[in-house]
């Protein structure tokens, strides 16, 4: 995307149409730091293969492969500012580089939409979300503005886990806005918003504390991760309380998400880093991942998905690698990224912060016989 054109967008995109009375802005600009910059506009710079159509659901996915990762995943590689998706055979297959790093840098985390033809991107540091298309692999929709941070309907303070939900619209958290927004991509307005900015407190959904983990469950419901406290509550999408629970032996709780069981899969962002799986019911847990030293230390980790073979898909953000663990034996059977050794050539990544399976494109069939 051009310079000219992608400023064009973002700025089209995220002043909505005035109203009678608009809100006083405290927008101000950040200072952007090396660190934030990351390694700038980088590629694998691998030749990549066509993309399949989708073909598969999240009801119905595509074909698996055998292998301790059953499919594709897509990552987002935050301090190489692009999203990368790698194969079970650790194949590139897909990636998209930043187009311009004034407006499309930090990616935090990537999720499909649910007909999986567009990925949901947040960037805390960079205050803004994006929409991509898989198939154009461009920028199509943006909200927030970058490098500005505010409390008003058009900023973000930090926003985090951005989804594109089956009616078509966005929900993000706000981190240090303590709150939840829901967003019209079409008139690009705030339709909903859970929390208020200044009032960061655990009383969900009215008000939240420092929320950074926002996630659908299939009968519409919300998933809401809390810092402080590690708390984490289901509410439904009107806004009525089902449940809220303190996750166990967790310090700071990241993107709490359900299992295929019922029970909660929730990671702790600290180090030594762990994985908790435990029932919000009786607050007891049923698995757990917790290694003190060595290479089965995390160090940061903030997402942790159950696959569909019941190993568990994680990002180990600060050792610079995503990991599948079995679930049994809890060894680390699949690795992507060199441990401890950020970089952005075939097989390396650099502080990956969010990933997504990619159960929609048959990649395995697209690439069989071809090595």
């Amino acid at each position: 995307m051009h310079r000219w054109f992608a400023a064009l967008l973002l700025l089209s995109l995220t002043v909505p149409a005035q109203a009678a009375d608009p809100p006083k802005s405290d927008a101000k600009p950040i200072k952007v730091t090396a660190e934030m910059r990351g390694a700038g506009q980088v590629s694998s710079g691998v030749t990549l293969p066509p993309a399949p159509t989708e073909t598969g659901t999240r009801e119905k996915p595509v074909p698996a492969w055998a292998s301790p990762l059953p499919y594709p995943i897509v990552i987002a590689d935050r301090r190489n500012n692009r999203l990368i998706e790698v194969a079970p055979d650790k194949r590139v297959v897909w990636e998209f580089p930043s187009p311009d790093l004034g407006i499309y840098r930090g990616n935090d985390d990537v999720f499909f939409s649910p007909d999986g033809k567009s990925l949901m991107v947040n960037e805390e540091d960079n205050y803004d979300i994006h929409i991509i298309s898989y198939a154009q692999r461009e920028i199509t929709f943006s909200y927030g503005v970058a490098d500005e941070k505010g409390s008003d309907p058009e900023h973000f303070n930090y926003p985090d886990d951005a989804h594109l939900l089956p009616d078509g619209k966005i929900m993000t958290a706000d981190i240090r806005n303590c709150r939840i927004l829901f967003i019209d991509p079409d008139t690009v307005k705030v339709v909903k918003q859970w929390g208020e900015p200044g009032t960061c407190k655990h009383d969900p959904p009215r008000y939240l504390n420092l929320p950074n983990g926002s996630t659908p469950l299939d009968n519409g419901d919300v998933l809401i991760t809390e810092i402080p406290g590690s708390w984490i509550s289901r509410v439904t999408r009107d806004g009525k309380l089902v449940w809220s629970a303190q996750a166990p032996h967790v310090a700071y709780p990241s993107d709490a998400y359900p299992t295929q069981d019922g029970q909660i899969i929730v990671a702790d962002y600290s180090k030594p880093g762990r994985v908790v799986i435990f029932d919000p019911a009786t607050k007891k847990i049923s698995w757990e991942y917790a290694v003190a030293k060595g290479e089965g230390m995390l160090d940061h980790p903030s997402l942790a998905l159950e696959l569909p073979n019941g190993n568990v898909v994680l990002n180990d953000d600060r050792r610079h690698r995503v990991l599948v663990i079995d679930r049994k034996t809890k060894a680390i059977v699949w690795q992507y990224g060199v441990t401890d050794t950020p970089g952005h050539k075939p097989g390396y990544l650099f502080y990956p912060d969010g990933l997504d399976i990619d159960v929609f494109h048959d990649w395995k069939g697209a690439l069989a016989g071809k090595h």
